[in-house]
């Protein structure tokens, strides 16, 4: 695929669990930077995790090659190993029980097929200047529901 390649870190965060949360978002393509960045008012942690990659994949216009940067296991394993399983099993994990978060997970599963997709796992507050920088917005969008 011939395209523009775009970053994006993404973090999502939650004050309890369930609670207020947020997510946040850097994108980066060809010299430009976009923040984004929203919250609810009675979420869980995981829920802003995907929250966040969602609401990176929906602001884009076209399809795009993009490197998405996630300190959350959950996402990263989730979007990589465990969706193409749980959609063959009729959305039921391994044991049986239906998908947490399905809602998200589908809404996820139909973004990502627009683009073309490297998912990377960072370690969370570790220093790394991207995702602390994502976890300061998702920190935005949790005060911007209290």
């Amino acid at each position: 695929m011939d395209c523009i390649w775009v970053e994006a870190f993404t973090d999502g965060a939650c004050k309890g669990n369930p609670g207020p949360g947020g997510w946040g978002v850097v994108l980066r393509w060809q010299g430009h930077e976009r923040e984004l960045y929203g919250g609810e008012p009675e979420t869980t942690n995981n829920r802003m995790e995907l929250m966040a990659v969602i609401m990176a994949l929906e602001s884009l216009k076209r399809p795009v090659c993009i490197r998405i940067a996630t300190d959350s296991r959950y996402v990263q394993q989730g979007v990589t190993a465990w969706l193409p399983r749980w959609k063959r099993n009729g959305w039921r994990t391994a044991d049986r029980q239906p998908v947490k978060n399905r809602d998200l997970w589908e809404r996820l599963d139909h973004h990502c097929a627009r683009h073309q997709i490297e998912w990377h796992w960072v370690r969370g507050h570790a220093g790394h200047p991207d995702n602390e920088r994502a976890d300061r917005l998702a920190r935005l969008g949790v005060h911007s529901v209290l």
